[in-house]
């Protein structure tokens, strides 16, 4: 995508006040990047999440899966039902989808479900967690006609739900901590203000061991790594207490996540010096994440290896990582791509606005190469030996 003029700045301009608050307020005048980052996107009524409803889709900011057509959602509804029958068919499956967007996904699995699998359908309770108050509104008017629940993390009780718990491009958009080499020493990178009230970067040592912790789990030693001065990336801290909180309320079924991202070793890689963090505005991208504060949207790449050992701390086993495309192909989407060639009610122009929807899900230089990974708690070893179908096509590579 091409990088947008950066010569208008919309700020939120009272979300910067209360940022610069933040600042003021905090002992060294200075706060992660991380607070920054979730004041900026989490703020209840004014950071990015918390105001327009449109920021997601073809008139907002940037695109996920579900806007190309129900057939992501509908494909993931097969890897359910199959989930469903790997558990011997309980009478209650919960599908918790955590940030479910506008609800555009959730509409695409019910009402696939509901007009061909009876028999799961009514075995099915679709819970919600979000965030954001307008999305949950939007989500809400969406849904009206499905019986969908709403509920926090503190409403769930443990080891509580049987099923599924599944999200679509959320722990990019958690905050995470920044840091850089310097003089072979961590150092983590903080926003602060200056004279004339703008926000800079400065750093200063690091916050939390936590960071440390998190590269002796992902088994990452970057200060091995030759001419690592100046290097800079990211830490994704809240991801690891989320894992945490699903395997909680996980009795039994599994954890799927569908992200953009690196197993570690990728991740890390000294030759990706500036790290991953990337800002979004009117479908371009950009890494300045203090233009257009609270009017843009800003994600970092998801590191699956700190999912994967993260899981395994907190008791769920991992079943298998793959790209989102080789996931979809093998649930069908190659099937529906050769019934639009024999498809004689469709026009010719229909049928290549079809592949082009069809072709843009495993496209690999896009949302193709996201990563999925599958979790599983509390499966019996007859469970565990079933391939699950997404899963059924080998990676490459």
């Amino acid at each position: 995508m091409n990088q947008p003029q950066l010569t208008i700045n919309h700020n939120n301009k009272i979300l910067c006040e209360i940022i610069h608050q933040h600042i003021s307020k905090s002992q060294k005048k200075q706060i992660t990047f991380a607070e920054y980052m979730d004041l900026v996107l989490y703020h209840p009524q004014h950071g990015y999440y918390g105001t327009d409803p449109v920021n997601i889709g073809k008139q907002g900011d940037f695109l996920t899966s579900p806007h190309w057509g129900s057939d992501f959602g509908e494909l993931l509804a097969e890897q359910f039902l199959q989930m469903w029958h790997i558990l011997q068919k309980p009478n209650h499956f919960t599908l918790v989808e955590m940030g479910a967007g506008q609800g555009i996904l959730a509409e695409q699995i019910l009402g696939y479900l509901q007009k061909t699998h009876w028999d799961f359908f009514p075995t099915i309770k679709y819970l919600i967690i979000e965030k954001s108050e307008v999305l949950k509104a939007e989500q809400k008017q969406r849904l009206n006609s499905y019986q969908v629940q709403w509920s926090d993390w503190n409403e769930i009780s443990d080891n509580s739900i049987t099923g599924c718990f599944f999200s679509n491009e959320l722990v990019d958009a958690f905050p995470v901590h920044k840091f850089m080499i310097e003089n072979q020493k961590i150092r983590e990178i903080y926003v602060t203000s200056d004279s004339q009230e703008k926000f800079v970067e400065i750093t200063d040592k690091v916050s939390t061991p936590k960071i440390a912790e998190y590269f002796k789990l992902v088994d990452i030693d970057l200060l091995s790594f030759p001419n690592i001065d100046g290097y800079q990336s990211e830490v994704n801290l809240e991801a690891l207490d989320w894992i945490k909180f699903v395997s909680d309320k996980l009795l039994k079924g599994y954890l799927l996540t569908i992200d953009y991202g690196y197993q570690a070793p990728r991740y890390y890689n000294p030759m990706r010096r500036e790290g991953t963090l990337q800002c979004y505005y009117q479908h371009h991208r950009n890494n300045n994440p203090y233009w257009n504060i609270g009017r843009q949207d800003i994600t970092a790449h998801v590191d699956f290896t700190a999912l994967e050992k993260q899981g395994n701390l907190c008791g769920l086993e991992n079943i298998g990582f793959t790209q989102q495309g080789l996931f979809l192909m093998a649930l069908g989407l190659g099937d529906r791509l050769n019934e639009l060639s024999n498809n004689q009610e469709f026009s010719i122009e229909e049928v290549f606005r079809c592949r082009e929807v069809l072709h843009s899900l495993i496209d690999p230089t896009g949302l193709g190469n996201f990563g999925v990974l599958v979790q599983s708690k509390g499966l019996t070893e007859e469970e565990k030996k079933q391939t699950l179908k997404g899963l059924s096509m080998p990676p490459i590579g």
